[in-house]
């Protein structure tokens, strides 16, 4: 479930896009963000393995207010993930390398209505079965990955390394690209607590919750690190996009496989596609999970959509509106698609869902040392190394992290100045400002509205 939900084939190409100073942001990120943040998930996780998992912990910390909002941030990344990165990702790749959809056609939009139905109707399914297929996504995404990098790597010793020579691909880190790519980078490396939701249908949550995160983790960094390097290795930093990066790469090295490369590359698209529906399924089973708990509590418009199926052990209604949800913004990002190209629209929408889940984190962070100073009597099997002091500093320095990704993600541009960087906004994103901030700090704004809406129109009904 780790890894299916945390390593994010979406963001791949995105990073790539930032040329070789991608690697060496990610080494840091690894080194600086992910290790004290798996250390300080771990240790809360076994410690507080409730059913509900990040909402449990802000509650227990600050309160159902602060939970109820906090976990509607967390929740609603999911369907604006899947209707924005996820569905366009995916239809991108189907029309390029299996069947020709064409933009805004039918097929375009049967494609992506199916894909989103089809990631919520394995989140619908019982857990004793979502899980197997969220875990055959899991296995498949690793090995896709697997695959290109080796593929790649055969590729650069009988072709050379064109992608390594280029100017755009030196691995001296910059200001500039620093801050275009943090925003991209704590999203893809955040979401270990995610089965820390499913707490209470674990065997042995104290047990398996700090090796999960740990192998997880580990799994994580391998993935993203790898393939990204294979891509500016084998590509032209100036021929790398954010929706096209890992299949254009794959099209390329696939090449040595001679009569085979055709079927080879038709069958990684396959998985590609399957990869990136269970991702968004395996996100569906957490956040959703999350945000019936808030419902059945009282805190999100109606105790009803709390309920979970009887016989399937699923929050059946919660997912339904996941789906519509997602459907939603998947219309506004396809009427986005007329301002702009694929790949603007992208990255746009991929910057709603990093957005919405950064925001969550500033919370969530705050109520793991509340918890360890509020609960010293509940036993932790698992501890940071350091103690107190050890937890603390993990704690501020993946605190720190969160404000700046989310400043990022939310006002691109304003700190290069006082860095000295010029900054081209509409030559970075492909639209203006108005329609990008209209995406991004709008759907925070409605976002805000919406929860207290939840929270007013419930408090003034019964039960």
């Amino acid at each position: 479930m780790g890894v299916a939900a945390v390593i994010s084939f979406d963001v791949l190409g995105q990073l790539a896009t930032g040329g070789g100073e991608a690697v060496t942001w990610i080494a840091a990120i690894v080194l600086f963000f992910l290790l004290p943040y798996a250390l300080l998930f771990a240790e809360t996780g076994a410690a507080f393995p409730q059913e509900g998992g990040p909402y449990v912990w802000v509650k227990l910390a600050f309160g159902r207010g602060a939970a109820a909002l906090t976990t509607l941030f967390y929740w609603v990344t999911n369907p604006v993930w899947l209707g924005g990165s996820l569905v366009f990702l995916a239809a991108e790749t189907w029309d390029d390398f299996l069947t020709p959809l064409g933009h805004g056609t039918p097929a375009d939009w049967t494609f992506k209505l199916t894909f989103i139905w089809c990631s919520i109707l394995t989140a619908v399914v019982s857990l004793r079965r979502g899980k197997w297929i969220t875990t055959a996504g899991a296995v498949v995404k690793v090995g896709a990955m697997a695959l290109f990098t080796v593929t790649a790597l055969v590729y650069g010793l009988q072709h050379g390394f064109p992608g390594l020579g280029t100017s755009g691909s030196g691995f001296a880190p910059s200001a500039a690209g620093f801050l275009a790519l943090v925003p991209v980078l704590l999203f893809a490396f955040v979401g270990f607590e995610a089965p820390s939701a499913a707490g209470e249908e674990m065997h042995n949550p104290q047990r398996d919750v700090p090796v999960s995160v740990g192998v997880s983790a580990a799994v994580a960094a391998c993935c993203y690190l790898l393939p990204v390097l294979a891509i500016l290795a084998v590509t032209p930093a100036r021929e790398i996009t954010g929706i096209g990066g890992f299949m254009e790469a794959a099209r390329l090295v696939f090449d040595i496989y001679g009569s085979w490369s055709e079927p080879l590359l038709t069958t990684v698209a396959l998985m590609f596609v399957f990869a990136l529906l269970t991702q968004g399924s395996a996100w569906m089973i957490v956040s959703d999970r999350m945000q019936a708990m808030v419902a059945a509590e009282g805190d999100f418009f109606s105790r009803a959509l709390g309920a979970f199926h009887p016989r399937l052990g699923t929050p059946v209604r919660m997912n339904l509106l996941s789906g519509v949800t997602a459907t939603a913004f998947m219309g506004a990002a396809m009427a986005l698609a007329h301002q702009g190209d694929a790949d603007a629209v992208f990255a746009v929408v991929l910057t709603v869902a990093v957005t919405t889940l950064l925001l969550s984190y500033l919370v969530i962070v705050p109520a793991l040392v509340t918890l360890r100073r509020k609960r010293p009597e509940v036993p932790r099997p698992y501890r940071v190394p350091g103690g107190g002091l050890g937890f603390r500093l993990s704690a501020s320095l993946v605190y720190l992290w969160i404000v700046l990704g989310s400043w990022c993600a939310l006002f691109p541009g304003t700190l290069e100045p006082l860095l000295g960087v010029s900054y081209d906004f509409h030559g970075t994103w492909g639209v203006s400002r108005i329609t990008f901030e209209i995406f991004t700090l709008g759907t925070v704004t409605v976002l805000l509205l919406f929860g207290a809406l939840g929270r007013v129109r419930k408090r003034g009904r019964p039960g």
